[in-house]
């Protein structure tokens, strides 16, 4: 895992500077010059001397004289510069309100939509890897919250004209028609299918990376978990291949209805879902997790001739089973956490159904989200209902029936709500993204070590009682209300994706 020094972070990666709901008044001494014009008479003009004196001999016969004022000169002092709002060291005023510092924002988006999505995933598409031209495209599937049942949908969503926030005129990597279209808006189409219930997750089968969608002809699923107990699995190939090719139109029979309901849950509800795979995209080879509030742990399969839930559950946990993860070097292997404050590992081999591993507790109350490291496989994060952030070495994690409780190699409590989403970088092992309860979105690394001379240094220009800024914490963002859920784009690096209660943002920072 690479290091960086913390002197090498962007130091202006605050995502809103704070200002005055009222604009800023003018200058009321500013006065424009102008500049010297000649005499269009050619007359001769009285110097500043013959004037006052000849003004002074007037006032000797008794006239009045005009008294003569001083030039006014410009005020050379400029208007403060806008301050970076801290979330817990700074509060805003009764007339101030966040506005975004687009000077640290490669590209920021924002995206409304008719009910709130609790959650969403990213599709792949066939536009390439890597891409760094701009205006970029996305593509990504999630499902309502509406004020009732029958108003809920599974939407799969086209961003598309999603250009640079900023001119970067001295940027030599940046070519000349990305900045052609700067002023353009954005273009939001979509697809949809009823969906009874609200939806408390979506999650989407992985394709290999590097790899093309499917064919339209061949299916491409998409898991709901919804509010009334029931797991769907949905065919949205149809859909995205409608708003890729003009006209075309699908068989509803095909998506308007699930290709698979599992019912293993009963009426509980849940939240914990994910998916694997065996490394290609055959659907035969997928395999799906799901977890409910009343601690059990489902498993369902794929074969040539469909999908088969199997009827015996996982069971260690005590409460609800908030997260789930597949290993992504053990096919085998998953990893969960719970309300019950533990994070368990389990092998699906083992018998009785119970974890082989587990911490516990991870967190002082309930672990809300895990993610498993895709380039360090022994690297797993969690976030907690107090707000933490904790790093754990799955190596350190003892078996069943051991006291030891291991530590986290790193731990961090910057937000001050539950943690509500957690996600490594797709690609650099050291960086990952969360999301909390108090509105934000943070970027970290944990590469960014403190230079010796930082090391107790208090942050410049901060007010007392000011809290310390990790200095592996690269950037916030901010700006929404209520984020539910954070993720990569796996095909546009550095690009983030959020949904909260007052829609998705896509952004790209300069610091990632």
């Amino acid at each position: 895992m690479s290091k960086r020094s913390a002197s090498n972070r962007e130091t202006d990666g605050q995502a809103f500077a704070k200002a005055s709901g009222s604009g800023a008044k003018r200058d009321e001494n500013e006065v424009n010059e102008i500049g010297e014009f000649e005499d269009a008479w050619e007359d001769e003009i009285e110097s500043e001397e013959e004037v006052v004196d000849g003004e002074a001999e007037d006032g000797e016969d008794g006239m009045d004289v005009d008294e003569v004022m001083p030039a006014i000169e410009e005020s050379e002092e400029l208007p403060p510069a806008p301050e970076a709002f801290i979330p817990g060291t700074h509060v805003l005023g009764k007339d101030e309100i966040l506005e975004p510092d687009d000077s640290v924002y490669i590209m920021r988006h924002s995206m409304n939509v008719t009910w709130p999505c609790l959650s969403f995933d990213v599709l792949r598409d066939n536009l390439g890897d890597e891409r760094q031209r701009y205006p970029v495209t996305a593509y990504l599937v999630a499902g309502t919250q509406a004020d009732q049942a029958s108003k809920n949908e599974l939407s799969v969503f086209k961003m598309s004209s999603l250009h640079r926030t900023q001119k970067d005129g001295d940027d030599s990597d940046s070519d000349e028609e990305d900045d052609d279209a700067l002023d353009e808006d954005a273009i939001l189409e979509f697809r949809s299918v009823p969906h009874h219930g609200g939806v408390n997750r979506v999650r989407t089968q992985p394709l290999p990376p590097a790899s093309p969608l499917p064919p339209a002809s061949q299916p491409y699923f998409t898991a709901t978990w919804a509010d009334n107990g029931k797991v769907h699995i949905w065919d949205i190939r149809p859909l995205i291949e409608s708003l890729d090719v003009p006209g075309y139109s699908w068989d509803k029979s095909r998506t308007n209805k699930p290709a698979f309901t599992i019912n293993s849950h009963g009426r509980a509800e849940g939240f914990a879902m994910d998916w694997a795979s065996s490394g290609n995209a055959n659907p035969s080879s997928l395999r799906l997790l799901t977890g409910d509030v009343h601690s059990k742990i489902y498993l369902t399969t794929t074969t040539p001739s469909g999908f088969n839930a199997l009827s015996q559950p996982f069971t260690s946990h005590t409460s609800s089973v908030e997260d789930l993860q597949w290993s992504p070097s053990e096919p085998t292997v998953f990893a969960s956490c719970s309300a019950d404050c533990s994070v368990q590992i389990w092998d699906v081999r083992s018998k009785g159904r119970r974890s082989v591993a587990g911490i516990e507790p991870a967190h002082e109350s309930d672990v809300n989200v895990i993610s498993w490291n895709r380039s360090t496989s022994y690297l797993l994060l969690s976030g907690g209902d107090e707000g933490g952030i904790k790093v754990w070495d799955l190596r350190n994690v003892q078996k069943k029936g051991t006291t030891i409780v291991p530590s986290p190699v790193a731990s961090f409590k910057w937000h001050t709500a539950p943690i509500t989403s957690i996600e490594w970088h797709p690609t650099e092992d050291s960086i990952f993204a969360a999301s909390g309860a108090d509105d934000q979105v943070t970027l970290w690394d944990l590469g960014v070590e403190p230079d010796d001379d930082e090391v107790g240094t208090p942050m410049n220009d901060a007010p007392d009682g000011a809290r310390d800024v990790p200095p592996q914490l690269l950037f916030v963002h901010q700006g929404q209300k209520d984020v539910k859920e954070v993720h990569w784009h796996p095909q546009i690096p550095g690009a983030v994706l959020s949904t909260a209660l007052d829609g998705f943002n896509i952004f790209k920072t300069i610091s990632v």
